[in-house]
């Protein structure tokens, strides 16, 4: 599974939703690390994190994204 989430996170109930999906790999992009950390807390509770991975997809910019390989525990 892929998730994308907009620079606000992922909503409460999209967390839920990932949680009880339990798909075998997620791979999480985000453009607010801030924001994935935190959901990264909340999806600790079935997942581990494999690989992080920042990307410099907007050179000359401050911006990143940020991508997280997760696996079930």
């Amino acid at each position: 599974m892929i998730t994308d989430p907009p620079r606000a996170g992922m909503h409460e109930k999209a967390v839920q939703f990932l949680l009880e999906l339990a798909a075998p790999r997620m791979v999480y992009v985000s453009c607010n690390p801030a924001t994935q950390a935190r959901d990264l807390q909340l999806l600790s509770e079935k997942y581990e994190i494999v690989k992080v991975r920042p990307v410099d997809m907007f050179p000359h910019t401050h911006h990143i994204e940020n991508v997280a390989l997760l696996e079930i525990r």
